[in-house]
């Protein structure tokens, strides 16, 4: 009987393999990518624009692919480097979820190019288990590299990139070269909705997609007048007369909250000052009548 599970030699060796592989893949296609880019330059000298951008497309796509062998190789040296914990535990350990998920579901779509990725894919199967690899496969648990997903996404290459790669080119080999100016006013109307979006509150990103920020009322908040509670002292705080300042106050500030004005209309009845603070008027005479006689004898004297 054959073990269904792990074979960890196996693994190690095929990783190894890979990434020799990867690094001869990356190499050869950058150099066929130097040799086209002079093929699409002596198209342009020759006034062939639009032959020139269909081989910009090929040269895009193949910079793509070469960017996602080179995540796939990091993550299978990754692999290698962590080996250890890769035996060592039952579940998958932490840190691994995302190699071991970008490099299950880039098997199918790198297969051509790099055969032992399908033995590599075939380990991790049977390491966490065949639902685990289905969800990597479709990506069922959000996990796959974005930028990975991107590369060997199979959308064609937006067109201002391409004018972008044309620019380049003919600016490499000394060309004249104006750009499609549909593609330029697209990039432009890019560039303003992106504009826009930050002024309203992007990054965020806060970045991100801006949340606008609403600013808040510069007008003051005033509490309602409570009920039961006495008016302050006549003439405190207030400049005129106090009565009608602070039945003016209560009045507005009762209308601002939607209820009725508060009764401070009428302010209450004051007690009477005892006579005995005031001061006597009999006492009061008596001193101006000394004071009275004591002037007409200095007058005599005089």
């Amino acid at each position: 009987m054959f073990s269904s599970g792990p074979q960890y030699q196996k693994l190690s060796t095929n990783l190894r393999l890979a990434i020799n592989r990867l690094k001869l893949l990356e190499k050869k296609k950058t150099e066929m990518a130097v040799k086209a880019r002079k093929e699409i330059a002596d198209y342009l000298q020759a006034g062939k624009e639009d032959r020139a951008r269909i081989r910009v497309e090929h040269i895009v796509r193949e910079d793509y692919l070469v960017e996602a062998m080179e995540i796939v190789e990091m993550y299978c040296d990754l692999l290698l480097a962590r080996m250890g914990l890769i035996q060592s535990t039952k579940e998958l350990a932490d840190g691994l979820e995302e190699p071991v998920a970008s490099i299950i579901w880039a098997t199918p779509r790198l297969l051509s190019e790099a055969q032992e990725l399908a033995k590599i894919t075939e380990q991790l199967t049977a390491k966490y288990g065949k639902e685990f690899a289905q969800s990597c496969r479709a990506n069922a648990l959000g996990v796959v590299n974005e930028k990975l997903v991107h590369k060997l996404s199979v959308q064609a290459p937006p067109r201002i990139l391409i004018e972008k790669y044309l620019e380049e080119i003919a600016k490499t080999y000394n060309i004249a070269y104006v750009p499609d100016p549909c593609a330029v006013d697209s990039m432009q109307a890019d560039l303003l909705f992106d504009n826009m979006n930050s002024n309203r509150g992007g990054g965020g990103s806060n970045g991100g997609g801006g949340r606008v920020h609403q600013s808040l009322p510069s007008v003051p908040f005033t509490y309602p007048p409570q009920q039961g509670v006495n008016p302050p002292p006549i003439g405190f705080g207030f400049v005129g007369n106090p009565q009608q300042d602070f039945s003016r106050q209560t009045k507005s500030e009762g209308a601002a909250f939607g209820g009725q004005p508060s009764n401070y209309d009428a302010l209450p009845n004051l007690p009477d000052v005892p006579a005995t603070i005031r001061g006597r008027p009999d006492e009061d005479d008596s001193n101006f009548d000394d004071l009275a006689k004591r002037f007409e004898e200095l007058k005599r004297k005089k």
